[in-house]
């Protein structure tokens, strides 16, 4: 249990003001806050109530560093096709995004803390339901997580490139065949602010009944 830390941000201002922090500063984050942080992520709710979560922080530099390299590696081909994508159709906000995806590539071992979100039990690769379900364990405690990243003033991102080979980052975490990594959460105090963030409409991607059937959309 970690001590009494309160966080005063409603739930709604945390779930609309929530967005991706890439670039971050290597000032540290205290322990407690860390902790308090994965306590709120283990009320989320498991399959069967199993909470066959793991969370491993990573503050080690050698640590990160292999975390690091995995990133870069499978960065080197997916922000290459991003950049040929965002100049091929002049898209600045996409262009904006890589270029905080390479900031935190480039940056990824002066991150203060990197959270890893492991689940107990081999994910399966197929079917494609059991998949589903299996992550369906994991991925609420990631969100808690981020929430109360949000509501601390922290930044975070959920990212799963360092995962891009599940050999490797078991070995750069020593992890047993028996933990399976699921998603990386690099954390610390924001470089910038957070910032307004912009979504569609929920009419625009709200359909009754039906796929299309949009009576809640805006009428242009």
């Amino acid at each position: 249990m970690t001590d009494v830390i309160s966080l005063d941000m409603s739930l709604e201002e945390a779930m609309r003001s929530q967005r991706a922090i890439r670039r971050l500063k290597a000032d540290p984050v205290d322990d407690r806050l860390v902790l308090h942080l994965i306590e709120l992520a283990l009320k989320a709710p498991t399959g069967s109530n199993a909470q066959n979560w793991e969370f491993v922080v990573v503050k080690d530099r050698a640590v990160k560093a292999k975390l690091g390299r995995l990133n870069r590696l499978a960065w080197t081909l997916y922000g290459g096709i991003g950049r040929r994508m965002a100049a091929r159709r002049g898209d600045t906000g996409l262009t904006k995004i890589i270029d905080a995806v390479q900031w935190q590539a480039d940056h990824f071992e002066e991150i203060p803390v990197v959270i890893v979100a492991c689940l107990n039990g081999v994910v399966s690769p197929w079917p494609p339901a059991v998949t589903a379900s299996q992550y369906a364990s994991i991925f609420p405690s990631v969100q808690n997580l981020l929430l109360g990243a949000r509501a601390a003033g922290l930044g975070a991102t959920l990212i799963t490139l360092p995962l891009w080979s599940r050999f490797l980052a078991r070995r750069a975490l020593a992890l047993p065949w028996s933990v399976a990594p699921c998603a990386v959460v690099p954390l610390g105090w924001p470089r910038g602010k957070y910032g307004p963030t912009r979504r569609r409409p929920v009419g625009d991607v709200v359909s009754v009944d039906r796929y299309g059937n949009r009576p809640f959309a805006v009428k242009t």
